[in-house]
């Protein structure tokens, strides 16, 4: 993981470097059974350099607390590693600039199970341009790795109603690391 983030360096690949107070790189264990993918970081992650904090990443500990995990279990990035402005949705070009070293980052980790938060993370893993509805609940994987795709924990706390489904995926995740091989 070391060599990825000495290669990513201080990135200039995209607009988005000169926004950035700190590039998100991707934190966790090396070698997780269990990987999540978010789209971009957000105002507090810019600012600590870390993916997932603040609400967003209190509710993510919450769900993985779930599935009997705590966050040092996991390893968690962003296909975007720096933030976009008001933070949009993440343009073609800077999916482009990013989603290299996002596949570098899964090749590396070689999770068991795959967890794609958003459509942009769930797009780009799964690599189909398809709403998150039609992503949802389908069988997916990325190098013969299972990918679930649910709703990004700021969605869910903006429309809390879809926690339900987001359960169901997570139980879906449950079932395939209990299904998965040892490793």
């Amino acid at each position: 993981m070391l060599r990825i983030r000495e290669e990513l360096g201080d990135c200039q690949r995209c607009k988005l470097a000169s926004g950035r107070r700190n590039l998100v790189f991707g934190v966790g264990n090396p070698a997780a059974e269990l990987l999540l993918v978010g789209e971009a970081p957000g105002r507090q992650e810019d600012e600590t350099g870390e993916p997932f904090v603040g609400r967003s990443g209190r509710l993510l500990t919450r769900m993985l607390g779930t599935l009997g995990l705590e966050r040092r279990d996991v390893y968690i990035c962003n296909v975007i590693k720096c933030r976009p402005p008001g933070n949009r949705d993440p343009e073609p070009d800077e999916v482009a600039a990013c989603s290299p070293f996002v596949h570098r980052q899964i090749q590396t980790v070689a999770p068991k199970v795959i967890l794609a938060l958003g459509r942009f993370a769930a797009r780009t893993v799964i690599d189909v341009d398809a709403p998150l509805s039609r992503l949802r609940g389908r069988d997916a994987s990325y190098h013969h790795i299972p990918i679930v795709a649910t709703y990004h924990p700021s969605f869910l706390l903006r429309t809390p109603v879809m926690k339900r489904e987001a359960w169901r995926d997570l139980l879906r995740v449950r079932r395939l690391l209990a299904a998965a091989p040892a490793g």
